[in-house]
């Protein structure tokens, strides 16, 4: 699907406030409330928009420790590889999980309570995968940049 000035408009609004009422929209790009919503729904079906989500405050909830874990699997085979996936999708603490180049296999995201709760994901969940032949994390001390907005 090819997006014309009046779509990427629509979505660069909706990624900031998906909760924007088609009026609402219509208002700022200066279109009736029917093309915005047919234009909304045809997103929708082509798949550009994929689902509406809420952002929560992960501070507020208790959950300020952000992790970069690297993992590497002791055996480069698709088995290895399909029971780690389905493994790691069960783990609320993931938040993003990454098949990468280089030195590992794997860049997790993982967000918890603290370090002690890190320890005991990393202890308890992580090292007894019997796939996983090393892990190494990175800690994130400040958080720069944070954003689900992708430049349309």
């Amino acid at each position: 699907m090819t997006l014309d000035e009046t779509d990427k408009k629509i979505l660069s609004l909706l990624q900031g406030n998906a909760r924007l009422t088609n009026r609402e929209i219509a208002e700022q790009i200066n279109l009736s409330i029917t093309p915005v919503h047919d234009r909304i729904k045809k997103l929708e079906r082509e798949g550009i928009i994929e689902k509406y989500v809420t952002l929560l405050n992960r501070k507020a909830l208790g959950r300020s420790l952000t992790v970069y874990c690297f993992v590497t699997l002791d055996k480069q085979r698709q088995e290895s590889f399909l029971e780690f996936n389905e493994v790691i999708r069960q783990m609320p603490e993931v938040l993003e999980c990454g098949v990468v180049s280089g030195n590992f296999d794997y860049l997790l995201k993982v967000v918890v309570r603290d370090m002690e709760a890190y320890n005991s994901f990393y202890q308890s969940k992580l090292s007894v995968l019997k796939s996983v032949s090393h892990m190494s994390s990175s800690f994130v001390m400040e958080e720069v940049k944070s954003t689900t907005a992708i430049d349309v």
